[in-house]
């Protein structure tokens, strides 16, 4: 099968750091007797001058922040762009036809979450760790060794930030792997914004020109949280190559700076990294391992979620512990949420 990328364009307004952005008004959203999420039409109101401004300042400041971040890194010479993606009404209306089943299915497991992240948070004792000074008999089952609670100090509660990368290389766009994870990505925002959980979505390509070798796309931000972000979520597409460990580390930096106790980075892919001109092969994987290595003795925790051919490579880059096999895209959305809901 042959496999294209997209070539990103540009708007007229927009400058080196990044595409253009939208208007902060935006769809509300409500929720129908059935489950299904219903919307008002979105009319943004064209923004004012202050308001572009302050666009544009965010939007330096998301590319000055991920330059800082890989500057001492292997990735410090390549070409990097941040954007901000817009949407339109054809995202509107195709984030309603994905979310269209999978809402009542992230309603219910928010309604099954809830009860114990109450709980969590009433309680004095800490549970899910490796040690402390009491044993928790039901956790037995999940075997992660996470058999024991602690006595919790009074300033210290629960709390949780999740990162989710998209990898938006050009092989995603193969066998319905790019609409499946837009359906995982779309589950996980709503349970997160229905459990309160702060949440960052950035996807990534590599290699559209010399001048742009590294692509992110900021979805969802922590510091600028918009209800019309989950429009911006249908602009993710299967694009060109991929810089696993760049992006990574630039997801990563962002989360450890998070005040939250357990914080989450799951990267959604469908194979191995490859990027111009020699970020391949045991290259990439060293670099991929290091990051990893690096950042959990920051306090993150990783999780691969592999929907693709190279599963076997991923399982190795991120060694089993971490490694989610996503085979079954049907089941890929409530399985993801599910994962996370253990992380509460």
């Amino acid at each position: 099968m042959a496999e294209k990328g997209i070539a990103l364009k540009k708007s007229a307004d927009s400058d080196d750091n990044g595409s253009s952005y939208m208007a902060d008004d935006f769809a509300h959203t409500k929720t129908s007797t059935s489950g299904a999420p219903r919307y008002h039409q979105a009319n943004p109101a064209p923004l004012q001058e202050d308001e572009k401004q302050k666009e544009r300042d965010f939007r330096k400041k998301l590319n000055q922040a991920a330059r800082e971040v890989v500057a001492d890194s292997i990735h410090k010479k390549v070409k990097l762009i941040v954007h901000r993606p817009d949407y339109d009404q054809e995202d509107q209306q195709e984030y309603v036809r994905l979310s269209k089943e999978l809402m009542p299915i992230v309603q219910q497991l928010a309604r099954k979450t809830l009860p114990y992240l109450e709980h969590e948070l009433a309680s004095d004792f800490s549970r899910n760790r490796y040690y402390g000074s009491k044993f928790q008999a039901d956790s037995v089952a999940y075997r992660d060794y996470k058999y024991f609670a602690k006595k919790r100090p009074p300033s210290e509660s629960p709390s949780l930030v999740v990162g989710l990368r998209v990898d938006e290389s050009a092989s995603m766009s193969a066998f319905g792997r790019l609409e499946a994870a837009k359906r995982a990505v779309i589950a996980v925002y709503e349970f997160c914004q229905l459990c309160q959980i702060p949440v960052l979505i950035f996807g990534d390509t590599a290699d559209v020109s010399r001048l742009e070798q590294m692509s992110i796309f900021a979805y969802v931000d922590l510091d600028k949280p918009d209800a019309s972000d989950r429009f911006r979520l249908m602009q993710i597409r299967a694009r060109s190559n991929n810089r696993d460990g760049m992006a990574l580390r630039i997801m990563a930096e962002r989360l450890a700076a998070c005040p939250q106790q357990t914080k989450l980075l799951i990267s959604i892919s469908d194979g191995q990294p490859k990027a111009m001109d020699d970020y391949t092969g045991s290259y990439a994987v060293a670099d991929m391992k290091q990051t990893i290595q690096e950042y959990e003795r920051k306090g993150i925790a990783f999780l691969a979620a592999a929907i693709g051919q190279d599963k076997e490579v991923i399982s190795g880059i991120y060694g089993k512990e971490r490694f989610l096999d996503m085979t079954n895209l049907h089941e890929f959305p409530a399985k993801l949420v599910r994962m996370i809901a253990r992380y509460l």
